[in-house]
């Protein structure tokens, strides 16, 4: 019998290709404007996706003339998508580089109990001289000591959820007793990093907490997810990296004594769907050709940490000379890491890289009939390269309705995806033991 994918909905500006909010099929709706994430998340429910997922970033990026990106606080904006949602999951951005573990694991556990239990946290290790610069920081953190902070902050966090006993609120109006006494426990956590006394002032949630998302493919970046991650969202852009991925990542988990199935793999990928795989193809061509270069160039940029790339031509082949060692970049280095290998396989042009980059920022980019993309993902699926995926439509809402209505009909036919919710909580979704 063929084992379910799961399948995440990653809902960025008006879709991830970065020409897509100029396509006439992109949503009118402002990015500010909380019923256009309501009817995306609705949508997504209908076709019985696990989760969706909202990105965040600290800083507004030298691009955002000719790249919207000013979209909505993630919490916030997740808390209102709880309660015009009833199933699907809900996962949210928060950096454990300028955030505080107290405030951030009471804002989580709220959302745990505004959505009955659908919340999850995707943690990022911020690194940006502007985000720096906004809180106050001067000195920028480097690749190493971010997720020595990240590993302290999730100790503090996951102890802060477990100050509650999940019996401790007996709310026993008759007898004068709220809380079962000795139920709620200090942490008095003197770390590195942090001092917190604890308790949290928030109740244990439905799922003992929240479910815990991570996307750092680096190798230390692959450590802390083997320890802490319960899905992980990863980007390949050739089956033999992504299996190479995957049966590294569950040996590691196993190596720290957890179940493989505990930790979900979820590559992105970017699904053009149409009628014909050559008029997928030429819709993927007419948004290319909606991109600026040099909106790609700074963006490129701003994976290297900064790096300036102005000097290169548009049309000559790139080596991976022309790029900083993935190991010495600050930044998000295992997308670096990408972007090279890409390169020294490939040998593109600057301007051929830019328009790969373009479609969905180094994940895989697909084009072709609802078929043939039912195809790639159960091909991925069944060889040891998923357990589902991280869909990231290019154009929202018009691609995403797309690959529900055409896709997903033939994945379940297959026996491939779920016909119903059988639970109610994140949890149950991604079939996760309670912690």
């Amino acid at each position: 019998m063929p084992r379910e994918m799961h399948l995440n909905l990653f809902i960025q500006s008006r879709g991830h290709h970065e020409a897509s909010w100029r396509h006439p099929e992109a949503s009118p709706l402002a990015l500010t404007d909380i019923s256009y994430l309501q009817s995306l998340a609705q949508d997504a429910e209908s076709g019985l996706f696990d989760s969706i997922f909202l990105a965040d970033q600290l800083v507004v990026p030298d691009d955002s003339e000719r790249a919207p990106r000013n979209w909505l606080e993630p919490i916030t904006a997740l808390s209102a998508i709880a309660v015009a949602t009833e199933r699907i999951g809900l996962i949210g951005t928060a950096s454990t580089t300028y955030a505080e573990p107290f405030n951030l694991a009471r804002q989580f556990q709220s959302l745990d109990h505004i959505s009955n239990g659908r919340a999850g946290w995707n943690i990022v290790t911020s690194w940006s001289p502007g985000a720096a610069r906004n809180f106050g920081d001067k000195a920028l953190v480097t690749h190493a000591e971010r997720y020595e902070r990240a590993e302290e902050f999730v100790a503090v966090a996951k102890a802060l959820w477990a100050s509650w006993e999940e019996d401790a609120v007996i709310d026993d109006r008759e007898g004068g007793l709220h809380i079962r006494p000795g139920s709620v426990h200090p942490i008095d956590h003197d770390g590195t990093y942090y001092n917190v006394a604890g308790p949290l002032n928030t109740p244990r949630g439905p799922q003992g907490r929240p479910v815990l998302v991570q996307a750092g493919s680096s190798d230390t970046g692959r450590a802390f997810a083997a320890r802490h991650a319960e899905a992980v969202f990863t980007a390949h852009l050739e089956i033999e990296t992504a299996q190479a991925f995957y049966k590294d990542l569950k040996a590691r988990a196993v190596s720290y004594g957890r179940e493989p199935d505990q930790v979900l793999v979820l590559p992105g990928l970017s699904p053009m769907v149409a009628s014909t795989s050559a008029e997928a193809k030429r819709l993927t061509e007419e948004l290319n050709g909606l991109t600026d270069p040099e909106t790609g160039r700074k963006r490129l940029s701003l994976r290297f940490g900064g790096h300036d790339f102005s000097h290169l031509p548009l049309d000559r082949p790139l080596t991976p000379d022309d790029f900083p060692d993935p190991e010495t970049v600050e930044a998000a280095r295992s997308r670096t890491e990408v972007i090279v290998g890409l390169v020294r396989r490939e040998g593109v042009t600057l301007r051929q890289l830019l328009a790969k980059l373009a479609g969905a920022r180094g994940h895989y980019v697909f084009a072709g009939t609802p078929d043939e993309v039912a195809n790639f993902m159960q091909t991925w699926c069944e060889s040891g390269a998923a357990d589902g995926f991280n869909v990231m439509s290019p154009v929202l809402p018009w691609m995403s309705d797309a690959f529900i209505r055409e896709v997903i009909p033939i994945l379940q036919a297959r026996g491939l995806f779920r016909k119903q919710y059988e639970g109610r909580t994140l949890r149950d979704h991604f079939g996760l033991n309670m912690p």
